[in-house]
């Protein structure tokens, strides 16, 4: 997933205000929606082990949107097509993920792909982000290399 930036319109104070976010610990549900708690899901790719495929990869930047963990994202981002920055939309809460389909993208290739569609709400307005994200290795590790947005 690739949202660089925030939301371009700013929101009045009375509209900023959001519901807090769940929190998400350790023996949470994961958010990338495997039936595993978080801990041993995508929690431990956020702490620092390596992602075996490029889905791995993807429902753990997914999970590291709903988690807010800025410095995941950015750290498993291609160093040729991230950004400085992330700047994380406050006003965005992630709901679900489909995976719509993969190709290559195992331990035993270089590249692959993603389809998703990533479910959210917008300051309550529902809304998705329809994707195929490319993955590459990257000094031995998976990371995200680029998207083309399907909707």
């Amino acid at each position: 997933m690739s949202r660089r930036t925030s939301h371009p319109r700013r929101p009045s104070a009375a509209r900023a205000r959001t519901a807090p976010v769940a929190e998400i610990t350790a023996a949470s549900p994961c958010p990338c929606g495997l039936p595993a708690e978080y801990g041993a899901c995508c929690g431990r790719l956020h702490a620092g082990a390596a992602a075996q495929t490029c889905e791995a990869l993807m429902r753990s930047r997914y999970a590291a949107f709903v988690v807010r963990d800025a410095a995941y994202l950015l750290r498993t981002w291609h160093p040729g097509t991230r950004p400085d920055t992330l700047d994380l939309d406050p006003g965005t809460r992630w709901e679900r993920l489909e995976i719509l389909g993969t190709t290559e993208g195992s331990a035993f290739h270089t590249t692959g792909t993603v389809t998703f569609r990533a479910h959210f709400r917008d300051r309550g307005r529902a809304d998705s982000l329809h994707e195929k994200s490319r993955f590459v290795r990257h000094e031995g590790a998976w990371v995200y290399e680029s998207a083309v947005f399907a909707d």
